[in-house]
């Protein structure tokens, strides 16, 4: 097959435009042109009224059609070239009985594809999930939502499905892929449930009913390859002798003896961290971000994304993505943009207010959601690498006081935040957070250069996306849990640098944020995990 990117074609374009583009492209005969499949579709909205459709297209020719020559007359054109090989090709099978079985703690992205892929190549995994499983899961935190009682074991954070359950859904993401683990990560989506629109869309996603049903089948997969999945087990120890694992206890003193463990633990496991440091595991501070999420009703961001575009179904709802340099040096950003979402409460500890967005896919809610926060280093928590979690514990219990001591939120309006206005009422824009909203002065939630710089940001915004600082829009605090304040190093085998056996992983050890980034990251790990049990060194 022959790719051909680059292809652009208006919004409107009927039926035949693609198949016509093709035959000129390649100066190609009706009857030469096989087929096609669209492998990635995107658009460009830079001119809102003149939106382009933006195509990547694999190409097969008909027989007796000398796909080289063709290559050949676009030898300089780096927009026709080959179809890249994208099977996914194991590293490693089992082929005897190995003594230990590997084991994954955590389930969430990263600890589902490794899980997934270690089972694949007949390697038995173990994992070990603290939380509930998913459709359990899910009545704990709906009920956390609507009744304020808090499963610190089983909530957002916490459970099968880890913390991107209850997001967007987003499926996509910059880190680099040269192996295609992405385009795996999609084929075993799609063939647990996921719509198949994912293996072509630039931005796909899914949200969270659907990742409820696919994450069972992918765990009933698991199974009959052998795995064992424990919910509601907690590892309080990871033994360790001479530097190197050689098991896990778990919270009710169970061990199981290993020597291959994957670390998946996500970025609000703070318990695990504490004991990971008292073993002596090589542990960092690391950079993260703090902010507020800020909502503005979805049809003013599709009419200033969009235009007269607003509300074609190719387009549906629109996203932004929008960035501020401040001239304290600072950066301010938007970060997990839900459109047609909601806000939801994200605590995974009693006591402490944290906020996260969320959508469903049909992305159909009333307002548009994103956290608007600023980058912060260890640089401003100085001391002890957990020094980022006390950080982040301080302003989760401010907010939970400022808030009423009731889970409510503290919320602010655009207007009344940039004015300083300490007190009022919300507008037009209704906030969506669960259990409720409490209006208050956010300028008490934040460190004063977080306020500043945040207050320099939002008409920064305005002159990106019109209505972005109406004084309707509502801010609700605080969002903390934007990636982990901690990095668990290791080296290019995927094992800890100070712990031979121990495999840090995903999000929570600093080596992804986001599903997509969280699955090839746990792929990755589950490839070192194999070479190291199945490989034998000369």
């Amino acid at each position: 097959m022959l790719r051909l990117t680059d292809v652009k074609l208006p919004l409107d374009h009927d039926d035949q435009a693609i198949n016509a583009y093709i035959l000129e492209r390649l100066s190609l005969k009706p009857e030469q042109l096989a087929e096609y499949t669209v492998f990635r579709r995107g658009y460009d909205a830079r001119k809102r009224d003149v939106i382009i459709l933006m195509y990547t297209l694999d190409v097969t020719l008909a027989g007796g059609v000398d796909e080289q020559a063709i290559l050949a007359k676009f030898d300089k054109d780096q927009h026709v070239r080959l179809t890249p090989d994208m099977s996914y090709k194991f590293v490693a099978e089992k082929t005897e009985e190995i003594e230990q079985r590997p084991v994954v703690i955590g389930f969430g992205p990263c600890g589902l594809f490794t899980a997934l892929i270690l089972a694949q190549m007949g390697l038995k995994p173990i994992v070990l999930e603290r939380g509930k499983e998913v459709r359990e899961r899910t009545k704990d935190t709906f009920g956390f939502w609507r009744k304020r009682i808090l499963n610190p074991e089983s909530n957002v954070q916490f459970g099968e499905g880890g913390a991107g359950t209850f997001s967007d859904g987003k499926l996509y993401s910059q880190v680099k892929d040269p192996k295609f683990h992405a385009r795996k990560i999609l084929t075993e989506f799609v063939k647990a449930g996921a719509p198949a629109e994912i293996m072509y869309l630039s931005k796909p996603h899914i949200g969270t009913f659907k990742l409820v049903t696919m994450i069972e089948t992918m765990r009933k997969e698991i199974i009959e390859l052998g795995g064992e999945i424990r919910f509601s087990a907690r590892v309080d120890d990871i033994i360790i002798e001479n530097d190197q694992v050689t098991g896990v206890e778990l919270a009710g003193g169970e061990i199981i003896e290993t020597n291959h463990v994957s670390l998946a633990i996500g970025h609000s496991a703070r318990d695990t961290f504490e004991m990971l440091q008292k073993r002596g595991v090589y542990l960092e501070a690391k950079p993260f971000s703090i902010g507020f999420r800020i909502e503005h009703k979805q049809a003013a961001i599709d009419d200033a994304r969009f235009g007269k575009n607003a509300g074609n179904p190719l387009l549906g709802a629109a996203d932004y993505k929008l960035v501020h340099h401040c001239k304290s040096g600072r950066s301010v950003y938007s970060f997990c943009m839900c459109p047609g979402g909601t806000v939801v409460a994200a605590t995974s500890e009693e006591g402490c207010l944290v906020t996260n967005g969320m959508s469903q896919y049909s992305r159909n809610e009333m307002n548009a959601n994103s956290a608007i926060v600023v980058g912060i280093t260890p640089e401003d928590y100085p001391g002890n690498p957990l020094a980022g979690i006390d950080l982040q514990r301080k302003w989760e219990q401010n907010a939970f006081v400022i808030g009423g001591s009731n889970y409510d939120a503290p919320g602010q309006t655009v207007g009344d935040f940039l004015s300083g206005k300490g007190e009022g009422e919300f507008g037009d824009v209704v906030p969506s957070y669960k259990p409720g909203l409490k209006f208050t002065d956010l300028s008490k939630t934040l460190p004063p250069f977080a306020i500043a710089a945040i207050r320099e940001a939002i008409p920064a915004f305005e002159k990106k996306i019109k209505g972005f600082s109406a004084k309707d829009a509502t801010l609700t605090g605080v969002e903390t849990r934007t990636s982990s304040p901690v990095s668990i190093k290791r080296g290019r085998d995927f094992q800890s640098i100070s712990t031979k056996g121990l495999y840090p992983a995903g999000e929570g050890a600093g080596y992804a944020g986001g599903i997509l980034s969280a699955g090839i990251d746990g792929i990755k790990v589950a490839e070192a995990m194999a070479l190291s049990m199945l490989v034998k060194e000369d």
